[in-house]
């Protein structure tokens, strides 16, 4: 599979939904991480990522507004020991219990099920890192719907040694439509940058600016563990 830039795999698609990369830096130093959502609702469009601490959540911008708070508010980000997951959806909770209790990314995800929202049927997409040794691997999944009419659950995962300046990228819908076309096949192969802010302003600017909503990025330094955060809200007060 050819690495294609940002600007190619997200700049030409107008809607891919929400998405996850995760991949390692050109200098080899450290592991990158990003995950955005779009929408096309107002519910969907009435959103805003939150820090803390580690982890963030994601809250509604306008609580007044709140149409059904179940598929929009979740924790995207958590951390659990030297593990980092990246989830779209409340399945960020499943992993981080089923590590809690000794079990595996691939467990936690054979209890959960695609988004109950036809007829699309989102996919559920999730990601962990894994840092150990001085260095890191993480593994990447989708679950989405076995047909048109949400009759099954396929489940897909794909587990990475990291190649500097090489990520993968993962996303919910393949473009727009209606329904929205679920994503398929491997997660696509993808550029990273060295500095973060240069990264994030990449993917922030390429996302369609009507569907944009929030983006977060975080780089880890895989020796030290340091961490640098970059958070884009569309909304803010």
């Amino acid at each position: 599979m050819k690495t294609e830039t940002v600007e190619k795999l997200i700049g030409e698609n107008v809607y891919p939904g929400r998405g996850i990369i995760v991949g390692k830096t050109p200098d080899g130093k450290k592991a990158a991480t990003a995950y955005f959502i779009m929408g096309r609702s107002e519910n969907s469009r009435n959103r805003v990522f939150k820090e803390e601490g580690e982890n963030v959540t994601i809250y509604p911008f306008d609580e007044s507004r709140v149409e059904d708070p179940s598929l929009i508010i979740y924790s995207p980000i958590k951390v659990f020991e030297n593990k980092l997951i990246i989830t779209n959806g409340d399945q960020t909770d499943t992993i981080y219990n089923f590590y809690n209790d000794g079990g595996s990314f691939e467990a936690a995800l054979e209890t959960r099920c695609f988004e109950p929202d036809a007829p699309n049927f989102t996919p559920r997409i999730s990601a962990a890192l894994e840092f150990e040794d001085g260095d890191f691997t993480y593994k990447m999944s989708i679950l989405k719907s076995a047909d048109e009419d949400g009759n099954g659950c396929n489940r897909f995962c794909f587990n990475y040694t990291p190649v500097c300046g090489i990520g993968h990228f993962i996303h919910t819908y393949m473009h727009d439509g209606n329904p929205l076309p679920s994503f398929e096949g491997e997660p696509e192969k993808v550029q990273i940058l060295d500095n973060i802010k240069d990264f994030a302003e990449l993917v922030w600017n390429n996302l369609n600016d009507e569907n944009k909503i929030s983006l977060y990025v975080r780089y880890v330094d895989i020796k030290s563990g340091e961490t640098e955060n970059v958070i884009y809200n569309k909304h803010t007060k």
